[in-house]
């Protein structure tokens, strides 16, 4: 299936953990440009990892939603992220993994704000 890229992915987790959107709303949401969104899910659409259907209540508007093979990607993806982190922690000494811990509440404030 090959690599997607990160805006890519983001657009797919953002799907998986919210539900189907619009793409302006999800150009909105990621902080793109509507040309870049749709140039995202146009690539994701081709390979079958998001599907478009018309909204029910404003037929002029699309709905954009992750498919089964998109979370089937996601779900791959997350697991090798965590197989590499997991190797990569084993290098640090359990003080160093407790520091790191206790830094997650601060980094996911920061990230909330990004």
């Amino acid at each position: 299936m090959g690599d997607v890229s990160l805006s890519g992915v983001s657009v797919l987790a953002r799907l998986a953990a919210d539900g189907p959107n619009s793409p302006g709303s999800l150009a909105e949401l990621e902080r793109v440009r509507p040309q870049a969104m749709a140039s995202t899910l146009a690539v994701l659409e081709q390979r079958g990892l998001v599907g478009r259907t018309p909204d029910t209540a404003d037929g002029r508007r699309i709905i954009v939603a992750i498919t089964q093979e998109g979370q089937a990607m996601l779900a791959e993806r997350r697991s090798e992220s965590v197989h590499r982190l997991s190797v990569v922690l084993d290098e640090f000494t359990e003080e160093e993994r407790e520091t790191l811990a206790s830094a997650l509440p601060l980094l996911d404030r920061l990230a909330e704000r990004l």
